[in-house]
This record gives structure tokens, sequence and C-alpha cells, in this order.
């Protein structure tokens, strides 16, 4: 009975073993599937983490390489503007010499030179002996109202006809002188010759209170002028310009503001001084 007891016990005792050997063979065959699956699908990390850092390293990099494209690209923008801005010209500079009126530049100022354009000089005649001499010969003269410089800066100065005829150039570089073409442009464009005169005169300066408008920007001061036997007329209450049109070979075509409202249009004789308005070219 003993021996049959221990027999029966052995018999038990193995196959408890055998269960334990299989249970633990498929512990084991579960282990090294998952740790295959984790390999292969990467859902498990290596120890520290090390796949999740390396992910997250890379994330960075890619970032700092698109900081650095931004930087260049905001660089490449800046460079860009900075061509454009140094390229582009300043459209907005305005012509302090000039105003616009129509389609013409007129300069706001009587001319006051006393050269050429190509640097010759052109004489000045002060005295009235000067004066007649100058216009009798033909020949080219300029003066000051009354012979006083002072004038000169606001009136500029007087000019007979043939020093405004001369081949030499009497216009400076970069303008031209007034045609008899241009100041009819001019009156057309303000309505006619007795709408013209008011929008040209200045808004002081006129005797009698005979201001104008000033409108235009042409600043039409009264300036007088000198006749042939070298006499000096009428300052505060007229002014005239000449144009470059000849009339005939006694005379030429000038333009004149005056007490009215109208611009003038007369002939009037070469050796006579008056002002001389430009065009920029």
């Amino acid at each position: 009975m003993v021996l049959e007891n221990n027999k029966a016990f052995t018999i038990n005792s193995k196959k408890t073993d055998m269960k334990k050997t299989k249970t633990i063979i498929k512990i084991t065959g579960v282990f090294i599937l998952l740790f295959s699956y984790g390999n292969i699908s990467g859902n498990i990390d290596q120890p520290g983490g090390s796949n999740s850092e390396q992910t997250n390293s890379k994330s960075v990099q890619t970032k700092t390489k698109s900081t650095q494209t931004n930087s260049k690209s905001a660089q490449t923008k800046s460079k860009s503007i900075q061509k454009t801005s140094k390229s582009k010209p300043d459209t907005k500079r305005k012509d302090s010499l000039t105003v616009i009126i129509g389609t013409q530049k007129w300069a706001i100022a009587n001319l006051n030179v006393n050269t050429f354009r190509n640097g010759d000089t052109i004489p000045e005649a002060r005295t009235n002996k000067e004066w007649v001499t100058a216009g009798e010969s033909g020949k080219p003269a300029w003066c000051y109202y009354n012979n006083d410089p002072k004038l000169g800066v606001k009136y500029g100065k007087l000019f007979n006809w043939y020093a405004v005829s001369d081949d030499r150039g009497l216009a400076p570089v970069g303008w031209t002188l007034s045609s008899d073409n241009d100041w009819a442009k001019l009156i057309n464009h303000l309505g006619g010759q007795g709408a013209a005169g008011i929008k040209m005169k200045s808004i002081t300066g006129w005797s009698d209170g005979n201001n104008g408008t000033n409108e235009t920007g042409f600043i039409g001061f009264p300036g007088g002028y000198r006749v042939e036997n070298g006499n000096f007329l009428n300052i505060g209450s007229i002014g005239t310009w000449w144009s470059s049109a000849e009339n005939n070979s006694l005379s030429a075509i000038d333009f004149y503001l005056s007490q009215s409202n109208t611009l003038g249009r007369s002939s009037s004789p070469k050796q006579r001084g008056e002002s001389v308005r430009c065009l920029r070219n």
C-alpha cells in the first residue's frame, strides 16, 4: 500500500511539473511576441526613451531650419526693400522754382542773369546814354529798375530785346524763353485775356489796391519798364514781359499786366527794357 501510494504521488508530481513547464513556455512565448511586436512597430521605447528624444530632436532641428529659412526670407525682403528705396526716385519732390499752369511749367520769378548761356557777359547799361547807345546799335543790354540792385531781388532785371534774341542764349540751361505761342496757351487755359490778368497778378505790390488773386502762382509783380531814351516808368502799376517773337525789324511781341484785370498783348520797340519770364524745358 505504501509503494502504490508513492507511485501515485510520483505520477501526480510529474503531471504538476509538466503543467508548470507548459505555463512557463506559454508566458515566455507571450513576452517574446510582445517584444518582437514592439521592435517592429516602434510602439515600445528603448530604455531611457532614446527614440522619443531623437524624434523630438529632429522636430527641434526642423523648426530651427524653418526659423533660419524665415530669417533668410526676411533678410531677402529687407534687401529688396532697400534696393527699391534706392532705385525709386523721389516723385514727391517739387521744383521750387516753377509753377505748373495747365501743362506748362512757368518760372515763378523774372529772369535775373547777367551772362548768356555760353558764359559771355551781358553788358549792363546804367546811364541813359549807355542804354540809348546799346539800343541804337542793336546790342544786348540789361539794367535794374532805377539802377537799384535792391529792386532786382523782387523784380529781376530789365533786358532789351537784343539780349532776348541773342544767339548765345539768354535762358539758362534747362530753361527756354517764353514764345508768343506759350503766352497764348497760358491765356487760353486761364479763360481768355480778360480773365487771366487777375489770376496772374501778385496779391501785393500793386498801386491803388489793384492787386490780383495770384491763384495761378505766377506772381506777376508790377516791375515797370525802361523806355528807349533810358527813362524808367510805371513801377507799381505795370508789369511787362518780352516774348521771343519778333514783330518786325524794329519791334517785338510783349505781354503786360496793368491796373485792370486783363493780360494784354502788344508790340514794343526792341530798345525797350522789359522783364523776361522763362519756362522749364
